[in-house]
């Protein structure tokens, strides 16, 4: 299981998802160009101390990124509020990508065409959309469930989960 996020521009939820993405141990993708350098403040802060400890590969460019993931056959899977099909219905497999657009403008339509699977995770009617790092803790957490893939269970110094 993996995370993809296609040109991010807000760092702080990309420095909160890929604090996710170290805590779960799954590997995460930056598909360039990124609204921000990985230096801002605001991205370092919000990845904490975990950004060392993620997996983390960036890809110049969508069609690298394809060239990549088509190489290496794994599926695609684009969350979107114009998906068609509840995330919650959906069969993960290990070797899928969970794809997140920008927060601004999502992706755009070549960018879907490629996905195997566009999901939506269903919202109370008239609100616009949940953030990005909220849409990709519930969407990694019901990939994992369901895939039964492992998820670290030890405490911390404090005790907490």
């Amino acid at each position: 299981m993996q995370i993809a996020l296609f040109q991010p521009d807000i760092p702080q939820n990309t420095g909160t998802i890929l604090r996710l993405c170290a805590c779960l141990d799954v590997a995460a993708h930056i598909i360039e160009p990124a609204g921000f350098p990985v230096s801002d403040r605001h991205f370092r802060r919000a990845g904490m101390d975990y950004l060392d400890q993620v997996t983390l590969m960036r890809h110049d460019s969508w069609p690298k990124f394809e060239q990549w993931r088509n190489e290496k056959a794994y599926r695609l899977i684009l969350f979107t509020t114009k998906g068609a099909s509840s995330y919650l219905d959906y069969e993960y497999g290990l070797n899928d990508i969970l794809l997140f657009g920008r927060e601004s403008a999502g992706v755009p339509d070549e960018v879907a065409a490629a996905a195997d699977a566009q999901l939506v995770i269903p919202i109370k009617p008239g609100l616009r959309s949940l953030n990005i790092a909220m849409a990709a803790a519930m969407a990694l957490g019901e990939a994992l469930r369901q895939t039964s893939a492992p998820i670290p269970k030890f405490a911390n110094d404090r005790g907490d989960l």
